[in-house]
């Protein structure tokens, strides 16, 4: 093991920076919107034409299964790409991931309905769900990463929250190419084929974001780490090294566990404020499935606009500040977003739909750097893989489900509100028994969850990304 104490890489210039950041927030954009674009048809017209023949709101509890299976896949997608990522590099993974999202995407829109050729077509659609599972499992710890390992390091919660603004952004585009072809068509033309049009236009996003990913380098800091790694396979008496994912769970697991804690309010939270709303004001409210699509519409562009101000906000105050303060304002604001919606007025909806999303935003933008700084660098791509999407079986994938059934069993939006809140509770005890993690030094390669809060260059005790003994470590020690 190297002892001398090394240099931090430098950080990027500006120019080189905004383009790894643009890289990962247009793949980020692409890939969300893929995913989202499902939910939204999932709620509007799959229940018709893959589940044909139920009542409205069973078929729609139907075609909303099939959306959660893709959160089923995501588990898969983290292990995979974490593993490789974590030995190959952010770069690589990345660019498969955007492959196999955008392929399966556009194979939706050619897929035929159960008109077609019957029970095969939900079938063939949950095996592309399934695909798109696969792939944003890995896509989500590739893109934060390349940017958290490349940025600098006092402004990290900003530049690492831009690849987060590729939800809100890709909630932004698959809403209004859905709003826009429902403005424009009839029920019948959309239903028929209008629907397929947004689903084949992933195929046109997929070439610009393979153009602009591909132009960017591998993280300075994942160069690092491999080159220490093959240095200590070279030595004679070198230990083998572990498998990532066996490191994460020797040295890492309590931050695992707080990472999906801290993802439960926000990802049940941002499904039933953005794919739930949809059943819940056209079914219950009675308003047209144009007015709930605007109305996330522009909450999507508020939500976008103020992540980056809540990113920027965790490297003033921390990271646990602002994320407490996300989950306990989404909580408090579940009544009254639902009195809000049940009032029927648009402006009442749009109201409830943008305070939920800015308060989504306080969680979901420092949680990009908050979890990257958990976890070492030879385990970082597999960790934060781990404890963003294994989260997402019990959280975003039954949520829009539940809320459904919810709804069906009691009809009423008490027991939805009481379920978000719980989550609240959940991600407010996770978070608030977290370290703080502004201060770590991500180019230490050594860095462990054995350690505290220490800004970078104090001494700390840390585990090292082999599974050696933890050993008090200089913080910029490679």
């Amino acid at each position: 093991m190297a002892s001398a104490a090394a240099a931090p890489p430098s950080p990027p210039a500006p120019s080189n920076l905004r383009r790894i950041v643009a890289a990962s927030l247009v793949g980020t954009t692409i890939e969300w919107y893929d995913f989202f674009l499902y939910g939204s048809a999932a709620a509007l017209v799959f229940n018709e034409l893959f589940f044909p023949g139920s009542d409205p709101l069973v078929g729609t509890l139907l075609s909303f299964l099939t959306y959660a299976v893709g959160f089923a896949a995501r588990p898969l997608g983290a292990l995979v790409f974490g593993h490789y990522g974590d030995r190959l590099g952010r770069k690589k993974l990345l660019v498969l991931s955007l492959l196999l999202m955008g392929g399966a995407t556009f194979a939706i829109g050619l897929l035929p309905t159960h008109a077609a050729i019957g029970s095969a077509a939900p079938v063939l659609l949950t095996v592309l769900r399934l695909v798109q599972g696969f792939a944003l499992g890995g896509e989500w710890g590739g893109a934060v990463l390349l940017v958290s390992e490349h940025g600098d390091a006092r402004r990290r919660g900003f530049w690492a929250s831009w690849p987060q603004t590729g939800a809100p952004a890709g909630q932004l585009l698959a809403t209004g190419v859905l709003s826009l072809l429902t403005a424009v068509l009839s029920d019948a033309a959309f239903t028929s084929w209008g629907w397929r049009i947004p689903f084949l236009l992933s195929g046109v996003l997929v070439i610009v974001g393979l153009w602009i990913r591909l132009s960017v380098d591998e993280s300075p800091v994942f160069k690092e780490a491999l080159a220490q790694a093959e240095s200590r396979r070279a030595a004679a008496d070198a230990p083998a090294e572990k498998l990532p994912l066996v490191d994460v769970l020797r040295h890492h697991w309590r931050d695992v566990l707080v990472a999906m804690g801290a993802r439960m309010a926000e990802n049940i939270s941002y499904y039933v404020i953005t794919a739930f709303i949809l059943v819940y004001a056209t079914t219950s409210v009675g308003l047209s499935k144009q007015t709930a699509l605007n109305a996330v519409l522009v909450a999507s562009a508020v939500h976008f606009a103020v992540i980056p101000f809540w990113g920027a906000l965790s490297d003033r105050v921390g990271r646990r500040p602002v994320y407490l303060f996300g989950a306990a304002g989404v909580g408090l604001w579940m009544f009254p977003f639902f009195s809000l919606i049940d009032t029927g007025s648009f402006g009442n909806l749009l109201l409830a739909v943008t305070v939920g999303l800015v308060l989504h935003g306080a969680m979901y933008a420092p949680q990009a750097a908050f979890f990257s700084e958990m976890f070492a660098t030879r385990m970082r791509y597999s960790g934060a893989s781990i404890g963003a999407q294994f989260s997402s079986v019990a959280a975003g994938a039954p949520a829009p489900l539940i809320a459904t059934a919810l709804l069906a069993e009691y009809d009423s939006s008490t027991p939805i509100a009481l379920y978000v809140i719980g989550a609240a509770v959940l991600t407010l005890i996770a978070v608030g028994v977290a370290k703080e993690t502004r201060h770590r030094d991500l180019a230490d390669v050594t860095a462990g969850s054995r350690r505290g809060s220490e800004p970078a260059g104090s001494t700390a005790h840390t585990a090292d990304a082999a599974g050696e003994r933890a050993t008090p470590t200089d913080a910029h020690t490679v």
